[in-house]
């Protein structure tokens, strides 16, 4: 069972773990030992998460989601499989967490009336000294 927060705990049957070899330096030991972890949680049949939390997750998630409704995490940061499992069951809270926040509605807002002064006045400026670059003519 992983504790998300007060209210929400996601179940065992949720989260299925596999274990393989890691990529990368590491000698003989990443040859033998199966170090990384994927962790897999089925997001979309979870009765912990609330319809909006869902949607904002699977925004979060990004390519991590699948589509059957899961997210994938994979971790092989360290050589030990008890410490990446930790890390990837962490990565998934983090990523719920942030999902269960709802965004601020954001507020449309007018210009001033003096800010709209200034910026014509300025566009008017430049625009004069720009006029000013034309060649030379000659008055004679």
């Amino acid at each position: 069972m992983l504790r998300i927060s007060d209210e929400i705990t996601i179940e065992d049957w949720e989260l299925t773990e596999q274990f393989m070899r890691a990529s990368g330096p590491g000698g003989q030991n990443v040859n033998k030992v199966a170090s990384a972890v994927e962790l897999r949680f089925e997001a979309a049949r979870s009765p912990a998460l609330s319809a909006p939390v869902k949607a904002r997750l699977k925004r979060l998630a990004g390519r991590r989601w699948t589509k059957d409704g899961a997210i994938i995490i994979q971790c092989d940061e360290t050589r030990s499989q008890a410490r990446n499992r930790d890390l990837a069951r962490d990565r998934l809270a983090e990523l719920i967490r942030k999902s269960l926040v709802a965004p601020k509605r954001r507020i449309k807002t007018k210009p001033t009336y003096g800010s709209q002064q200034r910026r014509l006045k300025a566009k008017k400026e430049r625009g004069e000294v720009k006029a000013m670059r034309g060649k030379v003519g000659r008055d004679d």
